[in-house]
């Protein structure tokens, strides 16, 4: 795994005071956020959660309408738990924090699974026809073991999110209701595993801010911020896509033409002599945004960069995996295909500043 690189001291109060300055005016000027922010948001400034929600787009640059910004996506995401979070069966809510009834005066369950008055004679529970709401349920049934399964497998090594404390379970409550209410509301493509890997950066992130109010929030801000964040990468989780333009072949066929660009005879060694193709190794760099590929820290710092990319962090993203091939070229061109594959497959401890700087060279 990747160790992060330590800055000069000064150059890091710098920085520091230049973000601050940047986040303390009325209006805050985008532009100038991305750049900072590119280099990386220093972590004693305990400003992340604050820029990476403007650079998501997630709060507007004028400080005077934080608040009620906030406040009306806050509640949305209360109504989404109320709508979706609750028991198919006996219409109790399951969310963390949720209480009571989801039933209306008709006596329909509003739990966005299963209405029991929806289910017809024809629609008998063995019924698996494609609008069978029985047959809707199941398939809910089964994303959400998924999600449960994964979220306990989301990084074994950290107390954040796993172990028996109530603070590690609140957590990964959290990220368990972001997925469900993801995939229930996001039908074509519902939940896709590794997703929960992507989640996780934006809830740590949030849920360490140091102003209380905005931690006990963090599941709602990392809901909203993780829909924004996918909309980018939307086509690469379509599996009816995957071999088009737009899927993720078509995303793993311009990693090779930018590799052939800067460097062709690494890029002829990979794919034509050890007939190494990217979808080996950079499916998985691509579709989890780097999150599997160095430790939790870096992971951070990367996406300070990625997250800052005016256009969005697909071109940012694919020239950070380009330069991570440059950087172990040495290594690949004497490699066969068996060495390169457990190479690229569990990439070397990095400095991650000058990975980032390689990258940003690759324009």
């Amino acid at each position: 795994m990747a160790s992060s690189p330590r800055s000069p001291p000064e150059f890091e109060i710098s920085r520091q005071s230049r973000l601050l300055a940047a986040l303390s005016k009325k209006v805050i000027d985008l532009d100038e956020l991305r750049m900072l922010a590119a280099q990386g948001v220093p972590d004693g400034a305990a400003v992340r959660p604050t820029v990476w929600k403007l650079l998501l787009g997630y709060v507007p640059n004028d400080r005077a309408l934080w608040e009620q910004e906030l406040a009306k996506k806050r509640s949305q995401y209360a109504a989404f738990k109320e709508e979706f979070l609750c028991n198919p069966v006996d219409g109790n809510c399951t969310a963390t924090g949720l209480e009571g009834q989801g039933s209306d005066s008709a006596g329909n369950i509003n739990n966005g699974l299963l209405h029991r008055l929806e289910v017809t004679k024809e629609e008998h529970p063995l019924s698996l026809g494609k609008t069978s709401a029985w047959n809707q349920f199941f398939e809910y049934s089964e994303i959400m073991e998924q999600i449960d399964r994964d979220v306990k497998r989301t990084h074994p090594d950290m107390h954040f999110f796993c172990g028996d404390s109530s603070f590690a379970k609140s957590n990964q409550e959290s990220l368990k209701n972001v997925l469900i209410i993801f995939a229930k509301l996001n039908a074509g493509i519902r939940y896709v595993q590794g997703m929960n890997e992507i989640l996780a950066p934006l809830f740590f992130v949030f849920r360490s801010d140091p102003d209380d109010k905005n931690a006990n929030f963090a599941e709602a801000d990392s809901f909203f911020c993780f829909v924004e964040l996918l909309s980018g990468f939307r086509d690469n989780f379509c599996q009816k896509l995957d071999n088009s333009a737009v899927g993720i072949q078509g995303t793993l066929l311009k990693l090779s033409q930018l590799v052939a660009k800067y460097d062709g005879e690494l890029q002829r060694h990979l794919e034509i002599t050890t007939e190494i193709n990217p979808q080996f190794y950079a499916f998985r760099w691509i579709t989890l945004l780097l999150t599997q590929e160095f430790n939790f820290a870096d992971t951070i710092h990367i996406w300070d960069t990625l997250l800052s990319d005016p256009d969005g962090p697909q071109e940012t993203l694919l020239r950070i995996c380009c330069a991570m091939l440059i950087l172990v070229r040495k290594r690949l061109l004497a490699g066969d295909f068996t060495s390169n594959l457990k190479l690229l497959q569990n990439y070397p401890p990095t400095n991650i500043s000058h990975l980032l700087y390689v990258a940003n060279k690759l324009h």
